[in-house]
């Protein structure tokens, strides 16, 4: 059985940080969750107004933030002391934890900066965990060649093939391009839920089309299968995973499960112990 599409959605245009332009797809008014993903966001722009304000410190607890940089230099530090580099093809893998606080501020380049970033969330038995980084250089992505493409294993396994993030929950991360007018088609557990995220071109999925800047949602039973248009070759991320199935509470940058827990996150961060 093929998974069928559940909706599309469109996202919304919007800025983060201090004024990075963005397009906000899960986190948004149409899209508030697709657990256990919190929030996916696209940055894209080759104008450097659009981004170059960057994101100066600020505080996260209880999730996993996954930012995959096409294009661009970001350069990311947090109060840990770890600090280093994300550049074109590398993942950043954030697990915030009990707390930190840290900055991603982009690298004067020559214009174009594309990526997206991720919130994957955290079971309630390991919201408090050690804040840790994983900074994924691109020559340890591995590339699968596929008959009528490729596929980057950022995360998960795919035709045997491990890729290098770690997440503390069942879930995959895969980069794929596909050439005009070729398929591709991969098994996922059933109940986990799935998203496409068209980057470039359009995806055929059960004759419905997805085009680019537009997210897919899968059914939550079957295979995985959809094809490129005949004109044109197709560049999409497919991600999922299996749902906490857990009350979510947010509080800007923090998520917990009550209200109460997201209260005791901004106080201590008032307090200056969310770290500690």
């Amino acid at each position: 059985m093929i998974r069928e599409l559940l909706k599309v959605v469109e996202g919304v245009e919007t800025s983060d940080g201090a004024g990075v332009k963005l397009r906000r797809i899960i986190g948004g008014p149409e899209l508030n969750m697709f657990d256990p993903f919190l929030l996916f966001d696209e940055f894209g722009s080759d104008n450097p107004d659009d981004y170059m304000a960057g994101f100066p410190a600020h505080p996260h607890r209880g999730f996993e933030t996954v930012t995959y940089m096409l294009n661009g230099k970001f350069k990311h530090k947090d109060s840990s002391g770890n600090e280093g580099i994300l550049t074109d093809g590398s993942v950043q893998w954030m697990t915030a934890g009990r707390g930190v606080i840290h900055s991603e501020m982009p690298e004067k380049t020559d214009g174009l900066a594309k990526g997206f970033q991720l919130w994957l969330n955290l079971p309630k038995n390991l919201k408090m965990i050690d804040p840790a980084y994983n900074d994924i250089h691109p020559d340890d992505i591995p590339c699968v060649l596929i008959k009528q493409g490729e596929v980057k294993v950022i995360s998960g396994i795919f035709n045997g093939v491990e890729g290098p993030g770690r997440p503390h929950t069942g879930m995959f991360y895969f980069d794929i391009k596909l050439n005009a007018g070729g398929f591709i088609e991969f098994p996922v557990d059933d109940l986990w839920n799935t998203f496409i995220y068209v980057y470039s071109g359009s995806a055929n999925i059960e004759n419905r089309r997805v085009y680019k800047g537009q997210l897919g949602l899968f059914k939550d039973s079957g295979m995985i299968k959809f094809s490129a248009e005949d004109s044109s070759n197709l560049r999409c991320v497919v991600i999922g995973g299996e749902p906490l199935n857990e009350p979510v509470a947010r509080g800007g940058p923090f998520v917990m499960n009550t209200k109460a827990e997201i209260m005791k996150a901004f106080s201590d961060y008032q307090e200056g112990v969310l770290t500690k």
